[in-house]
């Protein structure tokens, strides 16, 4: 059985995640995916509000919406990062995305190390319009993931490698990572060279994983950005989304 979902209003389909956020979107035929980057996060309820006006100016509906990148002051406790999404969703559903507890949105939210803004904020959000990726290219994005399987009761019972930062232990964080990755993708009908854009985030040194992980497994094909940002939720450590698409703004 497919664990893919065609989202019609949304011109995109998505691979079945958890309430807050789906693991994975690609365009359905006839649209494609844009990127557009804030130059600084901007405060969640502000964000939503220049979202929605983007999308707006270009005559989209806010079930385009198919993918945001957050940044949060610090880790959550586990019991804090359920409260944020409840909160979060709250937004999506007044939208048209987010129902009987399905979201077809894709989503990241780190928190960077220094830098980090006072309130969760977003980076950067992800929308369909009309129009076709260029020939040979998917249109996807996928969410963030660390270190640890989506949907169980909680995060720390299933970390890989809980609290082990190691040569050994990052190795084996990095590598569960990477395979979720393919896995989402190849869901998508989607590889590593696909991808505009690869993201990790840790703050530990990922320089040993370069060419043994990320290079030779094709990860690097468009360049990989370290970004200094623990993953959302405490005691996980390593993360990484990635992206297919056909234009980014900075707004």
């Amino acid at each position: 059985m497919s664990n893919v979902t065609e989202f019609a209003p949304g011109g995109y389909r998505y691979v079945n995640g958890v309430f807050q956020y789906s693991c994975g979107v690609a365009a359905l035929p006839g649209f494609t995916i844009e990127r557009a980057r804030f130059f600084r996060p901007v405060p969640l309820a502000q964000g939503f509000a220049a979202i929605e006006a983007h999308l707006r100016s270009l005559g989209r509906p806010t079930t385009a919406f198919c993918g945001c990148e957050l940044r949060s002051p610090e880790p959550f406790s586990e019991a804090g990062f359920r409260a944020f999404n409840e909160v979060y969703v709250g937004t999506l559903e007044r939208w048209g995305l987010y129902r009987d507890g399905i979201n077809p949105v894709a989503r990241s939210n780190v928190c960077p190390e220094m830098n980090a803004p006072g309130e969760p904020s977003f980076y950067a959000f992800s929308y369909t319009v009309p129009g076709a990726a260029p020939a040979g290219r998917g249109s996807f994005v996928i969410a963030g993931s660390a270190e640890a399987p989506e949907g169980k009761s909680n995060y720390r019972d299933h970390i890989i490698r809980l609290g082990d930062t190691s040569p050994a232990g990052l190795l084996a964080k990095a590598q569960w990572v990477l395979g979720e990755h393919e896995r989402r993708m190849g869901e998508l009908g989607m590889k590593w060279a696909d991808t505009t854009g690869v993201h990790v985030y840790t703050v530990h040194d990922i320089h040993p994983l370069m060419a043994s992980e990320l290079v030779r497994r094709g990860a690097g094909e468009s360049g990989v950005s370290w970004q200094y940002c623990r993953p959302p939720v405490v005691d996980l450590e390593f993360e990484m989304d990635m992206r297919g698409v056909s234009r980014e703004w900075v707004l």
